[in-house]
């Protein structure tokens, strides 16, 4: 069932489920923890011009609207990449390397970041992502996706949201 909701609203562009989908990473945030800002995995411009939005950046809204934890949008892409969905763990991590830098670095040194995207699957994004902010003087980097691609059973099952405590 999360997996056609999450196909529903990526690629069918249901952008109404960001709410309930937004809920379900709430429900995964960990108590307790503090974060300085909520920021989205950003699109290329021209894949967020195709889509018309961009998922993680609905989610990291609704996460920091229901939390009071500033959204920022710290991260752009540099380069248009590949679709990470047919590629293997060692060309995704070769498909992401230096795909992003840090936006605004003033406003993640020294802060702890909550980095949002929609489903993990190798972490090769997140990963990359996070280098860029820890690069800029993040603190620490957290990732709250909505699921973790299982890819032993060829995408079939996304286990539910959870956080990927300190990726970097």
């Amino acid at each position: 069932m999360l997996r056609q909701l999450i196909h529903l609203y990526k690629y069918r562009k249901v952008r109404t489920l960001a709410g309930p989908l937004g809920d379900l990473l709430l429900r995964a945030l960990p108590r307790g923890e503090a974060f300085d800002c909520v920021t989205p995995v950003p699109l290329h411009w021209r894949k967020r011009w195709q889509r018309g939005f961009n998922q993680a950046d609905l989610l990291a809204r609704w996460v920091a609207s229901r939390t009071g934890i500033p959204r920022t949008r710290l991260l752009r892409r540099l380069r248009s990449t590949a679709s990470q969905a047919s590629l293997s763990n060692t060309s995704r991590r070769r498909n992401v390397a230096a795909a992003f830098a840090c936006r605004l670095p003033d406003r993640a040194a020294g802060r702890k970041i909550l980095l949002i995207d929609d489903v993990m699957t190798t972490g090769a994004t997140a990963a990359a992502c996070a280098l860029a902010l820890k690069r800029a003087g993040a603190a620490r980097v957290a990732l709250l996706t909505l699921a973790h691609a299982d890819r032993r059973f060829m995408f079939s099952h996304l286990a539910s949201p959870s956080v990927v405590e300190e990726i970097f």
